[in-house]
């Protein structure tokens, strides 16, 4: 299993140990996730995604997971949020034509 987020595509960083006598040593940094269950209001499901700590408040702030899926670059998005995109998306335009 990828260490990335599913939403934002943060991944995995690398850099230095740097001890006090400047010497060098190759680290990892690895981003914060967390397994979360997120509700869709389109389509009225939760589903279960592993996302970092702040994808989850960016989240939070744009007003759920339908909007932050909405707004988000198709990029950096994971296979499995391309195809809740998609199927929000297709909900949201059947939505708006029988209204």
């Amino acid at each position: 299993m990828a260490r990335r987020c599913e939403l934002t595509g943060k991944d995995v960083m690398t850099g230095n140990n740097v001890s006090h006598a400047n010497n060098k040593s190759r680290r990892r940094f690895l981003p914060n996730l967390c397994n979360v269950s997120l509700m869709s209001d389109v389509l009225g499901e939760t589903y279960k995604l592993r996302i970092s700590a702040h994808a989850l408040r960016s989240v939070e702030h744009r007003g759920g997971l339908d909007a932050f899926l909405m707004k988000a670059a198709e990029s950096e998005l994971s296979p499995k949020a391309r195809l809740l995109r998609t199927e929000i998306r297709r909900r949201q335009t059947e939505a708006a034509a029988a209204n």
